[in-house]
């Protein structure tokens, strides 16, 4: 079907992002916290598998991960700085921990009647580089978005400029994290002209990812004035 990938992008862009909102509108900050740690792990499964996107070869799980920038920043915008590094640290552990007890489960010696070992293997060998490059990409690009939110928040204080501090962090730190995890996570693994391709489209299918969160943010900041404002006393706002 004449882009179909297309089409699944863009829906599974929508669906990701409605469930950030319905996580914080149900669930409030600890919604956003475990999205965390969900996105973290399923950003570095998908990511093994490679499609056509717009003519351009691309790895799945920009969506995914996208959104832990979205989480961020609408932790940033409405509780303040800490409360979004501590959804930073909290997905780096979630990582670690996940990649730690799949390798101790792939050490088991498999009866003869199991089917699953060779596919585990075939997803979970790999991950140790694979969470190498995503929690050094991850870290470092996701407390450059911190900082950087709070930082053109500081510039860009006005509600109806939350635009201009949310894409201002986030195109920059999405840059930081897409050197940073190709470069460690993928290069050796495909040939240097698949390599750019995937960097470059990465980085394109990250932005517009990023710009597309925008709605989104304000979206959580109207949750918040709704349904949190008289429960919630550690909002910045």
């Amino acid at each position: 079907m004449l882009f179909k990938n297309e089409l699944l992008w863009a829906s599974l862009i929508i669906f990701n992002f409605g469930v950030v909102l319905f996580a914080y509108r149900f669930f409030g900050k600890l919604g956003l916290y475990a999205w965390i740690g969900i996105a973290v792990i399923l950003a570095n499964i998908q990511v093994l598998k490679t499609v056509e996107l717009f003519a351009l070869v691309a790895t799945l799980g920009n969506i995914i991960y996208g959104t832990t920038f979205l989480v961020t920043d609408i932790l940033s915008e409405v509780y303040g700085k800490a409360e979004a590094k501590k959804a930073v640290f909290m997905g780096f552990f979630f990582m670690i921990g996940a990649t730690a007890v799949m390798w101790i489960c792939l050490q088991f010696i498999p009866h003869i009647s199991d089917f699953a070992q060779s596919s585990l293997e075939t997803i979970f060998a790999i991950m140790p580089r694979i969470a190498l490059g995503s929690l050094t990409a991850y870290l470092v690009s996701q407390l450059h978005d911190v900082w950087a939110f709070a930082f053109w928040k500081r510039i860009f204080s006005k509600p109806h400029q939350l635009w201009i501090r949310n894409n201002l962090s986030t195109m920059v730190s999405q840059l930081i994290d897409s050197i940073i995890f190709c470069t460690v996570a993928l290069l050796g693994l495909y040939e240097m002209n698949v390599w750019f391709q995937i960097l470059l489209t990465t980085y394109i299918l990250k932005l517009i990812v990023a710009a597309l969160d925008t709605p989104f943010v304000y979206i959580a900041r109207k949750i918040y004035f709704k349904y949190f404002i008289d429960k919630d006393k550690t909002a910045v706002i």
